[in-house]
């Protein structure tokens, strides 16, 4: 049976607590949104690989690590994708996640980057994008969100201009 493949995920949150989703542009049938993640290359650490990926995938390296996840968190790709995505030779990847905090302004979010992954984003709150995101990833979402709870709760000014 294949393996999973090592990756990491990104929780990124603005100063109000919201989350970066991105919707992926080769998944034009549906509208499928993600948060930042992907794969760890040969030598490099998650913490490493996390920051990478920021910057490859939303353009941006304007952040700061909040906490990483305590532990790998596994996902399985549905049986119609298992044989497609990443060649076949994964059935789902193990990933670490990193919550982190956004330190720049929108505008530096660039979503057209040398290999883009996303035709648009938004924030949104945490309680939000478990639901808008396909079905497969769904509960490690809603883990993920168990775990750094902490973190995705509004900040004291969110009100404030």
């Amino acid at each position: 049976m294949p393996e999973y493949r090592r990756s990491v995920g990104i929780v990124l949150l603005n100063r109000h607590g919201e989350v970066f989703v991105g919707r992926r542009i080769d998944i034009p049938s549906v509208p499928a949104w993600q948060m930042p993640q992907g794969g760890i290359d040969p030598g490099e650490t998650p913490r490493e690989a996390a920051l990478r990926e920021l910057k490859e995938e939303i353009g941006t390296d304007k952040a700061e690590i909040l906490r990483e996840s305590r532990t790998w968190l596994l996902y399985d790709l549905p049986s119609e994708l298992g044989g497609t995505v990443w060649g076949g030779c994964y059935r789902g990847q193990k990933q670490k996640w990193f919550a982190m905090r956004f330190t720049g302004s929108d505008s530096d979010i660039n979503l057209a980057t040398a290999h883009p992954e996303f035709d648009c984003w938004q924030w949104v709150p945490p309680r939000r994008v478990p639901e808008m995101i396909v079905a497969f990833k769904r509960q490690l979402y809603l883990d993920i969100f168990a775990e750094f709870r902490e973190h995705c709760i509004a900040s004291p000014d969110k009100d404030k201009p």
